[in-house]
């Protein structure tokens, strides 16, 4: 699929009992799963994987995103002020 091919894939992970599943939303037939020792186990990967990085993305951008525009006008303010 073109899309993932420019944007990469959009992996959504699910645990089926002890068996962590992934594939990608768009369709594209990417995927794959691996097994481990409980479910428990599986779910806390699942969980943890298929957190998607807009989810807090209020919290993060204010200081890494606008960082950049407050030393730009640091530098332009007048020394006086």
């Amino acid at each position: 699929m073109f899309t993932c091919r420019v944007l990469g894939h959009r992996l959504r992970f699910r645990a089926e009992g002890p068996v962590l599943r992934w594939e990608c939303e768009r369709g594209c037939g990417e995927g794959g799963s691996k097994t481990y020792d409980s479910a428990d186990a599986a779910g806390r990967y699942a969980a943890a994987f298929d957190r998607q990085d807009n989810q807090d993305l209020g919290k993060r951008a204010p200081l890494i995103g606008l960082l950049p525009l407050r030393l730009w006008r640091s530098l332009r303010r007048p020394r006086g002020e």
